[in-house]
């Protein structure tokens, strides 16, 4: 029982990182558009109102993420409360491995959201 507490604390982490940094995206973005920390792509660093719409759209929308993966992530290891030390193992295995997809996915509706906003077809990016 005691693995299945340690397993459950380790699978939360990804979830509550991201309820974090996207708070602090939405709320305390970067001053000036940088290489080092943020959301960087090529739209969101095209200039200011681009990297602030990024920071804002993103941070949003990882705050949201977060708390729907927290709690589908405690509710999918709740079955395997009394399983083995291996099954409980995979099945964190493949909560943190989506968990972390869920992440590098989030980027699309973020550059898709940028496009719509700042750039049509006429303007270079």
């Amino acid at each position: 029982m005691w693995f299945w507490w340690l397993m459950l604390a380790c699978n939360i982490i990804v979830p509550f990182i991201t309820i974090f940094t996207g708070w602090f995206m939405w709320k305390r973005p970067p001053k000036e558009i940088n290489r080092i920390i943020g959301y960087r792509t090529k739209r969101s660093m095209y200039n200011n109102d681009t990297w602030k719409f990024a920071h804002n759209f993103c941070g949003k929308l990882w705050w949201i993420m977060g708390w729907i993966i927290l709690g589908i992530s405690v509710a999918v290891l709740i079955p395997f409360i009394h399983s083995t030390y291996l099954t409980i193992g995979v099945a964190v295995l493949v909560s943190v491995a989506v968990q972390c997809l869920i992440l590098v996915l989030s980027m699309i509706p973020t550059e898709i959201a940028l496009k719509k906003t700042f750039f049509d077809n006429s303007t270079c990016e």
